[in-house]
């Protein structure tokens, strides 16, 4: 049976939607609720905290598609793309998961029913790997399943034992591999010869079933519970009838999409498969928020379109070419995925962009490349050389390394490292994505937020942290977490701080500074001022007039995001948040700068929105239903199956957790305070609202009053009146160089008539006190015309400055260099100089020197002349 890519994902989904589970849509690429993942490299990533117990979900069964990333960090292909069969920077991992549901047995029963019966694989084809002292998955697969025992094979490796940490929930795999036939190399895993291509692992079976301790004891989980992994592409090639993944449907049209952009009908070609390849995550990296940069996950993008691109000229294209394939890989994929096709206009331009400012560098560095391996002896690339590459022209040190070693050279990494030490210590930071409180403290708990209703709740205390550690009271500390069952406090999320106030037991106050969530609980991190222990009543009392603040800010953020997408496009998209009382700022997808008038217009559609007081409603709806209404989801925000959608009138629909105003006229006033560029191709506005935004406005009317006061000028008229003001300080400008100039020619004949004469050569040597530096090379221009014939050195001073020029009429450059002169006169000031043979300049430090410098100059030029 033959299936294509498309209908193997649909019939997977399909498969285990019928045993229970629910579909669940792949998550973003960009890991916004793990601080700790670079880019999505697991199907099981988006239910990390609920195999963790920190998070709950209204199903116990799971079933995805899920696009990955393995480009960079722990987990980075990105060198063996287009070198192999089977490797990619980006893929679709499909899998089923169980929460505390069924666990090995059925686990094992679904994928084999599905292999053997969906996709009627051959069953002597397939063998299975279990983790050596696994008794228990060695059994289901001998004796339920059917398997004979040659084809289960033990492997007591990490390759069949899975981990999430050095601590925490692990267990043992269970792999299933297909056997592509004895005409291809390899044995089966275990065996010498297991890197070989005959073995192919096709599905992944993890069984989560214990939690390690800190000392290395495992405790059986109280929910054991199942994490798989199956490549799409992998089952693609098999149920295709190939071997290798790039020959499978989806690549195939790919390829030739690539080829007949760049020209070329080799279509066997490898740097076609690393074009193909690179699309994919190029695309679905842009529509997921990331953007071109020199940092993080940005530079990993910049290199993989890079990389590209050089494969793309290795092939003869002539022009920029990558982003013309967006198109055929939205004819491929956007059915699954159909934000690819909403963003493609975006993800076209920002591959434009990039690649048009690559395009200006990389003719030049690889003809330095080329010139240096062809100049080399031995084989290794000096580390200097790479890191020249690289500062000099982009490059970066894994494309060298690519061109490198398609030439039979490597590259001498620690001598890189040495001369990238500091850019290394900054990638280093930008990826170290930080530690959120979940990883440094658990609480079992789950709060509920009454926020919405009230500002003030009694609750118990049900937790306490000091320093990273539980404890039953805390007295007098500067710093503590402190959860409560019930609290009106927000949490930090989505973009908007957390709220402030105070948890009040008597005469004992926790002073909260910021709410945080750590799993499903919050936490008031604050000072306690006496003691507050697990078990206390507490007076939970947020700051009122802040959580306002942060109200209208929050709900003038959708109105501006709608207002964006109506005014620049549909393209615009949220890539970032932060709200908080003082201001809101908002980053968006767009490739060129707001203009002025755009700004007006945005400003202009916000406060009607404001005046028209439409009331702010909130629902809680079904996810799918949600988005069916046309709701946007929000940068950053995690979304449970049930999600809370606000409605702005007609205007504005968005899912959101955060707090809000009642109706939109409580904003008051929506104000712009700035808009520049972050990002390729991220905008950022800054802006205000309330009376925060009516200040602004009074202080910039208050400032015009006084610039209209001191040009004596109504405020009205008062740019036409700077217009004048301007017109006439060019004016006099204009003036005065025209007197200054006629005044230095005038001091310039003067003392022409002090030249002497040094072996037949007219000399002209002189201090002119009070002429400015920038006057001295059209005097020396009007004196060389005038002498016709001679050699002329100038110095004048102004404070601690001194400035020197020198000519030489063209018919003794022969003999006196204007440049050796200034520079000896220079050497005698504390400076230096240089210059053409005719005409030199230079400073000096020294002004109490300069007499006596050029008094010099006449003794030098009888040794000279």
């Amino acid at each position: 049976m033959t299936l294509s890519t498309a209908q193997i994902r649909s019939a997977f989904i399909d498969f285990f939607a019928k045993q229970g589970h629910q579909a669940v849509p792949s998550s973003s690429l960009i890991p916004h609720d793990d601080p700790t993942l670079l880019f999505t490299n697991a199907g099981m990533n988006q239910f990390k905290d609920v195999f963790l117990g920190a998070e709950k979900r209204a199903y116990t069964r799971a079933v995805s598609s899920q696009r990955c990333v393995r480009a960079g960090g722990k987990h980075n292909d990105l060198d063996n793309v287009g070198y192999t069969a089977r490797h990619h920077t980006f893929f679709e991992m499909l899998g089923n998961f169980s929460f505390g549901d069924y666990f090995k047995t059925e686990a094992i029963q679904f994928a084999w029913q599905f292999l053997t019966e969906e996709l009627k694989l051959p069953k002597e084809k397939l063998l299975v790997t279990v983790y050596s002292e696994d008794d228990e998955a060695y059994g289901i697969w001998k004796d339920t399943i059917g398997i004979p025992e040659e084809k289960i094979i033990r492997i007591s490796t990490s390759d069949n034992f899975w981990s999430m940490g050095d601590t925490g929930p692990c267990g043992p795999c269970s792999e299933i591999f297909y056997d592509h036939g004895e005409h291809i190399w390899g044995g089966p895993p275990g065996s010498p010869e297991e890197d070989g291509d005959r073995f192919i692992e096709i599905w992944n079976l993890v069984f989560m079933q214990f939690n390690r301790q800190a000392d290395g004891t495992m405790e059986p989980l109280p929910k054991p519970s199942i994490d798989t992994g199956m490549g799409l592409e992998r089952i693609s090639a098999i149920m295709q009838n190939v071997h290798s993944n790039y020959e499978i449907d989806l690549f195939q049209a790919l390829i030739k999409a690539a080829a007949e952009i760049v020209g070329t009908a080799d279509i066997e070609n490898k740097s076609l498969r690393v074009i193909a390849d690179h699309i994919r995550s190029c695309a679905f990296l842009i529509c997921d928020g990331a953007m071109p940069s020199n940092e993080g996950r940005g530079y990993v993008l910049r290199r993989i379109i890079r990389r590209a691109v050089r494969h793309g000229y290795k092939l003869g294209a002539s022009d920029i070419f990558f982003y013309r394939l967006v198109q055929a890989l939205c004819d491929q994929m956007s059915d699954a995925y159909p934000e690819l096709k909403e963003q493609q206009a975006v993800i076209e331009k920002v591959l434009r962009v990039e690649e048009e400012q690559f395009s200006r560098t990389l003719e030049r560095g690889m003809s330095l490349l080329n010139q240096a391996l062809g100049d080399m002896e031995g084989d290794i690339v000096p580390g200097e050389l790479v890191f020249k590459l690289y500062d000099t022209y982009g490059f970066p040190a894994d494309l060298t390394a690519d061109v490198a070693r398609e030439k039979g050279f490597a590259i001498d990494e620690e001598g890189f490292a040495a001369n990238m030490q500091k850019q290394r210590e900054r990638a280093q930071q930008s990826s170290q994505f930080g530690a959120d409180y979940a990883n440094v403290v658990s609480v079992d708990h789950i709060t509920q937020f009454t926020g919405y209703e009230k500002v003030e709740q009694t609750s118990e205390v049900v937790a306490i942290v000091v320093d990273g550690q539980k404890v039953d009271a805390a007295n007098d500390v500067e710093e503590a977490l402190v959860f409560l069952a019930e609290t009106p406090f927000y949490a930090e999320s989505g973009g908007q701080v957390g709220d402030t106030g105070m948890l009040i037991a008597g005469t004992n106050i926790v002073t909260v500074k910021d709410t945080v969530k750590v799993g499903n609980a919050f936490a008031h991190k604050g000072s306690i001022t006496g003691q507050i222990s697990v078990g206390d009543q507490v007076s939970a009392v947020i700051d009122s007039q802040a959580r306002n603040d942060i109200a209208l800010n929050h709900s003038a953020t959708h109105l501006l995001h709608a207002a964006l997408r109506q005014l620049l496009g549909e393209h615009v998209t949220q890539k970032g948040s932060l709200v908080d009382k003082d201001k809101l700022r908002f980053d968006f997808s767009h490739l060129e700068a707001v203009t002025d008038q755009q700004l007006l217009d945005i400003e202009q559609l916000v406060n009607a929105q404001i005046r028209a007081n439409n009331p702010l409603t909130t629902e809680l709806m079904a996810i799918d239903a949600a988005k069916d209404a046309g709701a946007m989801a929000l940068f950053g925000e995690k979304y449970d199956d049930e999600v809370r959608v606000v409605r702005m009138g007609d205007f504005s629909i968005e899912l959101c957790g955060g707090t809000h105003v009642k109706s939109t006229g409580d904003i008051g006033l929506f104000k712009i305070v700035s808009e520049g560029g972050i990002a390729s191709g991220v905008r950022r506005i800054e802006a205000i609202t309330g009376a925060a935004a009516l200040e602004y406005v009074q202080l910039q009317q208050g400032r015009i009053a006084q610039a209209a006061q001191l040009v004596k000028a109504d405020p009205n008229a008062l740019v036409e009146r700077i217009k004048g003001l301007l017109q006439l300080s060019k004016d006099l400008e204009k003036q005065n160089q025209q007197l200054t100039q006629k005044l230095n020619a005038q001091k310039g004949a003067d003392v022409l008539s002090s030249a002497v004469e040094i072996k037949g050569v007219k000399v002209l040597v002189t201090e002119m006190p009070g002429v400015e530096s920038k006057a001295l090379r059209p005097m020396m221009d009007d004196l060389k015309n005038q002498i016709g014939s001679g050699v002329i050195c100038i110095g004048t001073s102004s404070g601690d400055k001194v400035s020197i020029i020198s000519g030489v009429t063209k018919d003794l450059t022969g003999k006196i260099k204007a440049g050796e002169l200034v520079n000896y006169v220079a050497a005698q000031v504390g400076g230096k100089g240089g210059g053409r043979p005719d005409m030199a300049q230079a400073g000096g430090s020294q002004p109490e020197n300069l007499a006596k410098a050029l008094s010099s100059v006449n003794t030098y030029l009888e040794d000279k002349l």
